[in-house]
């Protein structure tokens, strides 16, 4: 019993050491962290405590930040668009996954490399299949995705001058909407879309076409705001990310929580 004690006392004092150093290194010791809770397997809230994000994402970046002494809080704040508003203002310390937009360079300093890259695609239902070959194929029809949602510079403003897409709160939203036909197409990434498909009992409902409308890199990015956002923390956090990457982990944990994700549904 006294070894017992004398154990959780030192493991104590050994976080506490560890915060500590954290704090002097790089100014701060705890990252207040968010991103989009609509990206499972990578992020998703927790049923047990919906204010908490979940998934391979958080677990990926405690094993990141977990030699540099920092601890990590990651929290469903809202909607997408609601997280890059407080990112802008400073009021979340780390955003979970961002792609890079000319508009988010100017409130957000990306690390490298990318934690993974990504293929957005364009999902119909099984029965209103229509060709697509590339973005034009697009024009005429009503399309829909999650609102602020970016999908690389080249097709966001190429949809911005020809598309006719719906910003929605629920990718859920969309899928059914493009299930009762009124609208065309779901415009959403191919490995989200696999997970939240899988979810709703509808993955033989719908198919992704090819090719993808973009492949872009996916980061964790500090807000420019952000007390924690030093460049001793910005150093030490990409060369432990660019370890991990290096060994496939990411990927290791998305198989475990894709599984995950897909059972919590049942």
């Amino acid at each position: 019993m006294k070894w017992h004690k004398y154990r959780l006392c030192f493991l104590f004092l050994y976080t506490w050491s560890l915060c500590l150093q954290a704090e002097l290194l790089y100014g701060c010791d705890t990252l207040r962290v968010s991103g989009n809770p609509e990206y499972p397997p990578l992020l998703w809230p927790d049923i047990k405590s919906p204010d908490k994000l979940i998934g391979a994402v958080p677990e990926f970046l405690g094993e990141v930040v977990e030699p540099l002494g920092i601890k990590v809080n990651v929290r469903n704040i809202g909607s997408w668009a609601r997280v890059q508003r407080l990112a802008e203002l400073g009021e979340i310390d780390l955003v979970a996954g961002a792609f890079i937009t000319a508009e988010r360079l100017g409130y957000l300093d990306y690390v490298l490399p990318p934690m993974i890259h990504l293929d957005t695609n364009v999902w119909v239902p099984r029965q209103r299949m229509f060709e697509y070959r590339h973005w034009p194929d697009l024009e005429g029809k009503q399309g829909s995705t999650l609102i602020d949602n970016s999908f690389g510079e080249r097709f966001d403003s190429f949809a911005a001058d020809h598309l006719d897409i719906l910003g929605v709160r629920s990718i859920h939203q969309s899928y059914l909407m493009a299930d009762i036909g009124r609208i065309d197409y779901v415009l959403y990434e191919l490995l989200q879309g696999r997970a939240k498909l899988a979810r709703y009992g509808m993955s033989n409902d719908f198919v992704a076409l090819e090719p993808p409308v973009s492949r872009e890199g996916l980061f964790f990015a500090f807000p420019k705001l952000s007390r924690c956002n030093s460049k001793a923390l910005r150093e030490a956090f990409a060369a432990r990310l660019l370890e991990l990457t290096e060994q496939g982990r990411l990927e290791e944990l998305i198989e475990e929580y894709l599984i995950r994700y897909t059972e919590e549904g049942r």
